[in-house]
């Protein structure tokens, strides 16, 4: 069929992958940061958020970056794009189809009283959890409207549609059209599209906003957007997880461990679930599917924690840690640097356990970073596991995933086959294998049900094998530790 191209727009930079439709092989790529804005906004830096984290951009730095990254001729001769980008961004535009200010993306802390504003204004938690399957947060869409109600009123009576970055870029690719899309994926994150009715609930925008607002079409997952006034299949294109999660080729049975500063965990699963507590965020996948996520707080934050207060790298906590036993003699770290949203502990803080003579050294203290975090992540994993989500297989992603220690313990104590993909822009090829998707079904050599069959990633299996019955053992070790401390914060 020829090759495809996919766009992965981050926060930061956008990255293209160009592929052959038939292998998924990458013939070529680009790369561009985006053009670093002026700051807007209030709060720590002037943006509502921590110094350097940006929450407000001109989306016109979006198309300047592919513009950057498309140089050269990076797109010559591809017949279909797919355009993934950063979720839980929010374009308001006027009737003409223009910003009515910089687009509010991330996490804004400025949206955490309109987050809390609209789940009592619901009737609680689990009435937004029934709802949408996810309780608002300030980084979601719903949030942010609520927040541009309440502190930019005369800009928030402008608005009369409502995108998402990866909507509003394949719109300009298609040279603005009257006709907007997204997909399911992208929209089952805003917190007003229901991903158990597969539907709009444009009554929580409303609810958010003050007004009703327009909102984009659903798209199915091998649907085109449109085509370019080049002739460019466009395709649904979708939000970053959705793309990553397709371009590893995860499927049911697997789950996602991203280790970041926080951390999240998330699984292909074949129905929406709504969890009253709002652990549980129901998002929908890139192809038909479900993909409910657990987030935790505190992640790689806690090894660097420990890194620093034993005056060493995480290369050398690795190496500390595989010093010391399962177990840490004893050392048990519920790391809740940040507080924790699973469990739901917000002004809690962590906490040391277990402290002996014998335990009080470098490396027992090394290891308990590392088994804290890992369990953490273990909790989260068992939130799915207890809602009936199966888990044969986990993929390990982010950079801390090639660590030793986490590689030598993570397999026993989240208690599956453990792979660690080899570094690659997943999310990109994600949007390209949905590009050549919906190429595919326009041409007639693909079915609308079944996605081109790439290779899978080239990466580490790891199994738990004989140490599972010690990592099970570490884990119960934690769990009395964390029961003890915040009795019943599980329920």
């Amino acid at each position: 069929m020829g090759i495809v191209a996919g766009l992965d727009s981050s926060s930061e930079y956008t990255r293209i992958v160009v592929c052959d439709t038939d292998t998924g092989a990458v013939v070529r790529q680009g790369y561009a940061p985006h053009p670093v804005p002026g700051s807007t906004g209030g709060g720590e830096d002037g943006t509502g958020a921590a110094a350097g984290r940006r929450t407000e951009t001109d989306p016109q730095a979006w198309l300047l970056s592919l513009g950057d990254a498309a140089a050269g001729g990076v797109l010559e001769g591809v017949r279909a794009i797919g355009v993934s980008a950063q979720q839980n961004g929010l374009v308001a535009l006027d009737e003409a189809g223009d910003p009515v200010r910089p687009a509010l993306v991330g996490n804004d802390r400025r949206a955490q009283t309109a987050a809390a504003d609209l789940v009592d204004a619901l009737g609680g938690r689990e009435a937004w959890a029934q709802a949408v399957g996810a309780v608002p947060q300030a980084a979601q869409p719903v949030a942010k409207l609520r927040w541009l109600a309440r502190h930019e009123p005369e800009a928030a009576r402008r608005v009369a549609e409502v995108l998402q970055p990866h909507d509003w870029l394949a719109w300009q690719l298609l040279g603005r059209p009257p006709r907007r899309t997204t997909d399911r994926g992208d929209a089952s994150g805003t917190g007003y599209w229901s991903a158990a009715t597969e539907s709009w609930r444009a009554d929580l925008a409303e609810l958010a906003l003050g007004h009703p607002v327009k909102l984009p079409e659903v798209l199915g997952p091998a649907e085109p957007a449109g085509h370019t006034p080049e002739g460019l299949l466009i395709s649904a294109g979708t939000g970053e997880t959705m793309a990553a999660a397709f371009g590893l080729g995860v499927g049911p049975g697997d789950a996602v461990v991203s280790l970041g500063a926080s951390g999240s965990v998330f699984s292909v699963h074949h129905q929406a679930l709504a969890e009253p507590t709002g652990m549980i965020t129901s998002l929908a996948d890139a192809t038909g599917m479900h993909l409910p996520v657990v987030h935790t707080l505190n992640a790689v934050r806690a090894l660097r924690g420990a890194a620093d207060l034993l005056g060493t790298s995480l290369e050398g906590l690795s190496e500390l840690a595989l010093t010391s036993t399962p177990g840490s003699h004893g050392l048990v770290l519920l790391p809740y640097l940040e507080g924790e949203r699973t469990p739901d502990l917000p002004h809690t803080a962590g906490t040391l356990a277990g402290l002996r003579r014998e335990s009080m050294k470098p490396e027992h203290l090394a290891r308990a970073a590392f088994e804290g975090m890992l369990c953490g992540l273990a909790d989260a994993l068992d939130v799915l596991r207890g809602r009936g989500v199966s888990v044969g297989r986990v993929f390990l992603l982010g950079a801390a995933a090639g660590l030793p220690a986490v590689q030598a313990i993570a397999p026993a104590l989240l208690g599956a086959q453990v792979v660690v993909p080899e570094p690659a822009d997943y999310t990109a090829l994600g949007a390209a294998r949905q590009a050549a998707w919906a190429l595919g079904v326009a041409q007639g050599t693909l079915s609308p049900q079944q996605p081109p069959m790439w290779p899978a990633p080239a990466g580490r299996v790891l199994e738990p094998g004989e140490e599972l019955a010690v990592g099970q053992a570490v884990r119960q070790q934690y769990v009395t530790v964390r029961e003890q401390t915040h009795p019943g914060a599980f329920g």
